[in-house]
């Protein structure tokens, strides 16, 4: 994060081109922006390591190192620290390599200082609101916190409310969602608020069972009842009396204990194997599944009578893919579980770590990210998690879209590789057509076709969001 405080905010511009040093400094220096200038690149990581300034210009060709070793040396000292490079020498293939490495953009000289000038003062007003953010975030953790559970999101604040309203009544609810959404942390939530809450909360993990001890676990047996049996055994639903069990993936759950299962609803009773005299109980169950079970009855894998038993009241989780709203949030608060665990001082994770965190799909959901985020918290060695310290899979490039080309005219096979190449240079048209080898008026032009034509729209300047429309006859990804 850029921060200045009240002292004026320091630009420390790396070039061999004392011309180019002398205009940078004379046309930028401020009052609240103090230019530090180097000739050669050693000299001008002496004085970020001295100074450590926020920002850095550097170009990208020097005789003794090169402007990319220069971004990746500051980086892995300070990977908040944002460095743009510059340089006359453009390629396509330098401007990705630069953004890939962590360079906050890529300008050609020579320089347009009226917008070095408003690029700079845009990466202080956005550090200005990513620190009021993650003091918001901070706040908002305790105010969004639920039983262990942490959400903003409509969807997560509908579950909220529901647990809220069910809790107190339930006698069976079902919690479906895929793998990875918490189903276990509402169960639990539902048990903590009910009437039974100091009784025992007892979990089943119906896939884990045997088929031919399922009974037992369930409803327990009398001594002497079958080989082995040497002594009386209780099972899970009179141990949790007063209680709740949690069945969790009950669609495991073989059909002749679906069967039982469905007596003891019912009934509110249990029969211990080999024993006559059926035991009362009075248990609250929450059954969970990552399955449809209404597609489960139609295939005759799962009682019908038994579905509509457990669902009486049914909480749906959204996937993380549906509640990207939360990820701050959820971000801040694992990363406060592991720096503590691992007794660590992590302060956050940078903005670009971020970018990849909010663009990954997340199959694996809020386990998946704990994961993630437990993983980057044991790795990092410094105060924040950068690029670097997450996965493999979240450090790939996402392509911007998937087509299969056979089925494209060569106009629209044109008009994708035109905003290919432009949503590689971030929206940037100036690049985009300098990559395509064509005038910035030409590029135009051939956008302008495209909007017309209702295949694809562009809104962004130098510095806006991307905004593309699918082809005809083509897949987006």
């Amino acid at each position: 994060m850029v921060e200045c405080g009240n002292a004026p905010c320091k630009l420390l511009v790396i070039d061999d081109n004392p011309e180019s040093l002398r205009m940078i400094e004379d046309m930028l220096s401020s009052e609240d922006l103090e230019i530090l200038t180097a000739g050669d690149p050693e000299t001008g990581l002496k004085v970020f390591f001295q100074q450590r300034p926020p920002i850095v210009l550097v170009d990208l060709v020097m005789p003794s190192m090169g402007g990319i070793q220069v971004l990746e040396t500051i980086l892995a000292a300070d990977p908040i620290v944002e460095v743009i490079l510059m340089t006359a020498f453009y390629s396509a293939e330098s401007a990705v390599e630069a953004i890939q490495k962590g360079a906050s953009n890529y300008l050609t000289k020579p320089i347009d200082l009226e917008k070095l000038r408003t690029q700079i003062e845009r990466i202080r007003a956005d550090a200005r609101l990513r620190q009021r953010t993650a003091e918001l975030d901070h706040e908002l953790l305790s105010a969004y916190a639920f039983e262990g559970m942490i959400g903003r999101s409509p969807l997560m604040l509908d579950v909220f409310a529901k647990i809220r309203r069910v809790a107190p009544h339930f006698k069976t609810t079902l919690v479906s969602g895929a793998t990875g959404t918490g189903k276990e942390l509402v169960a639990r939530a539902l048990h903590r608020l009910s009437p039974g809450s100091s009784r025992p909360f007892s979990v089943v993990n119906c896939a884990a069972l045997v088929e031919t001890l399922v009974e037992s676990e369930l409803f327990g047996y009398v001594k002497g009842s079958f080989t082995g049996a040497t002594k009386d055994k209780v099972g899970v639903f009179e141990y949790a009396d007063g209680g709740t069990v949690f069945l969790d993936e009950i669609g495991e759950l073989p059909l002749p204990a679906q069967s039982k299962l469905l007596r003891v609803l019912q009934n509110e009773e249990v029969q211990r194997i080999g024993s006559l005299v059926p035991r009362s109980v009075n248990v609250r169950v929450v059954a969970a599944t990552n399955r449809d079970l209404r597609e489960e009855v139609a295939q005759g894998r799962f009682r019908q009578d038994l579905y509509y038993r457990l669902a009486m009241v049914e909480i749906a989780l959204p996937p993380l893919s549906e509640r990207k709203e939360d990820l701050p949030l959820l971000q801040r608060h694992l990363l406060s579980k592991f720096a503590a665990q691992y007794n660590k001082n992590i302060h956050g994770i940078t903005r670009r770590a971020q970018a990849h965190l909010s663009s990954y799909s997340w199959p694996g959901n809020v386990r998946e990210l704990e994961n993630v985020i437990g993983n980057a918290c044991m790795m990092v060695a410094g105060e924040l998690i950068d690029v670097q310290d997450l996965p493999e899979q979240l450090r790939r490039p996402s392509r911007p879209f998937s087509v299969d080309y056979g089925l494209l005219t060569l106009q629209q096979l044109q008009q994708h590789h035109v905003l290919g190449v432009l949503q590689r240079f971030g929206g940037n048209k100036a690049r985009a057509a300098e990559a395509l080898g064509i005038g910035r008026g030409t590029l135009y032009e051939m956008l302008a076709r495209m909007k017309n034509a209702e295949v694809a729209t562009i809104d962004r300047d130098h510095t806006g969001p991307v905004k593309t429309l699918p082809l005809p006859h083509s897949g987006t990804g």
